[in-house]
């Protein structure tokens, strides 16, 4: 599915939360925190819209140096398994490039498999646990890091990856 990545803006909260809600039940991100987070000069947010404008899925990092760190990231469950996640990794990767950010890291539940499949598809390696990381059931996170992202050999596989991700656009 084709979808149109942007920033975020305080007029797409409402449609952020729903879906934050729908990912993550009662244990979710309140409506002040992303409202917060729009003035965050560290944070980035983005969100994936459908071409008829439906908010699709959303994304948060923070720069922090040359480091940037994945704090949120999910689907509307209707658009799951349409590579909308894949579209906001690249969109978030391709600014980390422009911003001279080396590493990314996240924490994604050990349950997640399809997440870390996709994290794993861009680089993401698991570099240890945190324990009861997640409030509502108490499940631990995987901590994943990416290599320098300005290696070649990581690099060259970013560009494949998204032009397969482009081809896959186009020839829909």
């Amino acid at each position: 599915m084709s979808v149109i990545i942007s920033q975020m803006t305080a007029d797409d909260i409402e449609d952020v939360v729903k879906i934050e809600e729908e990912a993550y039940g009662e244990h979710h991100w309140a409506k002040s925190s992303f409202y917060d987070e729009m003035s965050n000069n560290l944070a980035k947010y983005y969100v994936a819209k459908t071409p008829d404008g439906e908010l699709a899925g959303y994304a948060g990092t923070w720069h922090i140096i040359d480091e940037g760190h994945i704090t949120t990231i999910a689907v509307k469950k209707s658009h799951q398994r349409k590579h909308i996640g894949e579209a906001i990794i690249i969109k978030i990767l391709e600014d980390c490039y422009k911003e001279g950010i080396k590493y990314l890291t996240l924490e994604v539940r050990v349950s997640n498999s399809p997440a870390i499949a996709l994290y794993t598809k861009y680089g993401f390696e698991s570099l240890g646990t945190r324990k009861g990381y997640y409030q509502d059931n108490n499940e631990d996170a995987l901590i994943m890091w990416t290599e320098n992202i300005f290696y070649d050999k990581f690099k060259s596989r970013f560009e494949k990856l998204k032009n397969e991700q482009t081809c896959r656009e186009t020839t829909k």
